[in-house]
Formats: structure tokens, C-alpha cells, sequence
């Protein structure tokens, strides 16, 4: 059974009215701990809406960005807790910090589930480091839209989603779509010239796909071939 690295947007697990999304969190949880082709070794949590809340307030009061990034890191810690409680005794019971006390959690057998690392640093990007770490080259993203679009969906209803990507398109896109190729504290990017690097470096296989009923997800982990979302590979 292969292992896979899943990443979960915080949109997801919160909305945008602040309000936890428990059902969803409480189904992400059980597919976690089923048993199909996939075996998931390790979770990445984003921090969502009320981490943008707190770097927007933290600005106010001029927070430098390296300050408004642990912001950030603390709400993404508390969102992996969230989930680690929901699955109980399957989970490793501690959000490892580094990639040290990921090493020892993994020792462990478990579930691991872990946030952010450091300021400058995406929870794509993480994911990516802990995919490359752990010697992984599958990796699922999970989202609030079905995968990449030729431009903003939430935006522009002409908008078409883009079923395989190479990384050189990839790259392009990022370039393209910004003059600025790091993101800034709690700015929301599915990828940055940062998690470019990684994935380049470490040959992974990704997936981006919805999570909002997560029925692609459980698709996926079946092995089915059929699913609605975006491949990107080498």
C-alpha cells in the first residue's frame, strides 16, 4: 500500500463566517482512517480565514511580515489540532514543529497532522518538504475549487479548468500571474515560486482537487482514474 501526503485548505475547515466546518472535518477524519489503495502518512493544514484575520489585524498595528507569518503558523497548529482530535486514537497526538519531531512521529505509525514550519514558508510548501522528506511522491491537494483554472473561477465564469499541468507550465503560470513571486503573510496561492522549487527538485506527483464533499478525495484513495481535478507531473 503506498503512503500519500494530503494537504487541506483552511478554507475548508473554517468558513468565511468564521464558523468551523464540522461535518466536513468529522468525514475527513473517517476517510482518513479507512483502509483503500492510498494509505495517508501525513496531513498539512492551511489556516484559512481566521489566520487572514489575524495578519489583516496585525498589520493594522504595523506588524512586520515575518511576524504576521508565525501568526499565520499558530492558526495553521491549531486547525491540525482540530483535526488530530477528530481522529482520536489514529492520529499521532502531537503537531510536530520541525522536521526533527516529524522524524520522531513518524516512528510512531500514526496519522501525523502538522500546520506551518517557518515564516516565508506556504503550507503548499510544507507539504511538498514533507512529501520529499518522508520519501513520498504523491501528493493531494485540497481545496475549495476543483483544481487550477485558466483564471479565477470565484471571478470569472468563463473560467476552465486545467486537467494536467507539467512543471514548466506550471512555472509559467506563477510568473504570469504575478509580478511578485513570493507570497506575502496569509496571501492565499495554491502554489509560489518556493513550492515551485520543491516540487521541481523532488520529482512529486500532485493532485488538486475540491474538498468540499470530498468525494474525489475518497475517489483518489480508492485509485479510481476518473477524477475531477487538476495532475501535475514532470
Amino acid at each position: 500500500m503506498e503512503n500519500i501526503i494530503v494537504k487541506i485548505g483552511g478554507s475548508l475547515l473554517i468558513s468565511k463566517h468564521d464558523k468551523f466546518n464540522l461535518d466536513l472535518i468529522q468525514d475527513f477524519s473517517r476517510i482518513l482512517t479507512r483502509k483503500y489503495k492510498y494509505q495517508v502518512l501525513t496531513v498539512v493544514c492551511g489556516g484559512g480565514m481566521i489566520a487572514r484575520d489575524y495578519i489583516n489585524a496585525m498589520r493594522y498595528f504595523n506588524a512586520n511580515e515575518s511576524l504576521c507569518d508565525l501568526f499565520g503558523i499558530e492558526i495553521s497548529r491549531l486547525n491540525a489540532r482540530l483535526i488530530i482530535t477528530a481522529l482520536g486514537n489514529h492520529a499521532y497526538p502531537v503537531v510536530p514543529k520541525t522536521m526533527s519531531e516529524l522524524a520522531r512521529a513518524l516512528l510512531h505509525e500514526k496519522i501525523i497532522v502538522m500546520g506551518g514550519l517557518q515564516p516565508g514558508q506556504s503550507t503548499t510548501s510544507v507539504a511538498l518538504e514533507v512529501a520529499e522528506f518522508c520519501d513520498v511522491n504523491k501528493l493531494i491537494i485540497l481545496t475549495d475549487v476543483p483544481g487550477i483554472y485558466t483564471s479565477d473561477p470565484k471571478k470569472d465564469p468563463s473560467a476552465k479548468l486545467i486537467e494536467n499541468l507539467n512543471y514548466k507550465q506550471l512555472e509559467e503560470m506563477i510568473l504570469k500571474n504575478t509580478d511578485n513571486k513570493q507570497a506575502n503573510a496569509g496571501e492565499y496561492r495554491i502554489f509560489d515560486a518556493v513550492s515551485l522549487q520543491i516540487l521541481k527538485r523532488s520529482h512529486i506527483n500532485i493532485i488538486i482537487t475540491s474538498g468540499k464533499d470530498l468525494s474525489e478525495f475518497e475517489k483518489f484513495l480508492k485509485g479510481e482514474s476518473k477524477i475531477r481535478g487538476t495532475f501535475i507531473n514532470q
